[in-house]
C-alpha cells in the first residue's frame, strides 16, 4: 500500500504542477494580448497626433502668407493703406542714394564704435 500511496503523491503533485503551469502560461497569454491591444491604441494614438500636427503645420504655413497678414490686418485690425496726408517725410534723401552706396563706406575701415555696433551678441551677452 504504501507504494501505491506514494504513486498517487506525485501522481497527484504532477497534476497540480501541470495545472499551474497551464494557468500560468494563459495567465501569461492574456497579459500579452492585452499588451498588444494597448500597443496598437497607442500607435493609433500617435498616427492621429502625427496627422494634426501635420494640418496645424499647414494652418501655420497659411497663417504666414502675404495675403492671410493682409487679410487680418485689414478685417481684424481695421488697418488699411495710409492716405498721402498720413505720410510723414523722414528728411532729405541723399543724392545718389538709390543708385550705389556710398564711396566713404566701401573705402572707410571701422572704427571701435563702428565695431561694437555691428558686431552680434555672444551667448555670455545674451544670458545677462
Amino acid at each position: 500500500m504504501s507504494a501505491e500511496r506514494a504513486f498517487l503523491t506525485l501522481w497527484t503533485l504532477a497534476v497540480v504542477a501541470a495545472t499551474a503551469a497551464f494557468v500560468l502560461h494563459l495567465g501569461l497569454r492574456v497579459r500579452s494580448v492585452e499588451l498588444g491591444y494597448e500597443l496598437g491604441r497607442a500607435h493609433a494614438h500617435v498616427q492621429r497626433l502625427r496627422e494634426v500636427r501635420h494640418v496645424l503645420e499647414v494652418e501655420l504655413g497659411s497663417h504666414k502668407t502675404p495675403e492671410r497678414v493682409d487679410f487680418v490686418a485689414r478685417t481684424l485690425l481695421g488697418m488699411s493703406e495710409p492716405t498721402p496726408d498720413r505720410i510723414r517725410s523722414a528728411g532729405r534723401r541723399p543724392v545718389g542714394a538709390e543708385d550705389a552706396p556710398r564711396a566713404a563706406d566701401a573705402t572707410s575701415t571701422p572704427t571701435d564704435a563702428t565695431r561694437s555696433l555691428a558686431r552680434a551678441p555672444s551667448d555670455d551677452e545674451e544670458s545677462e
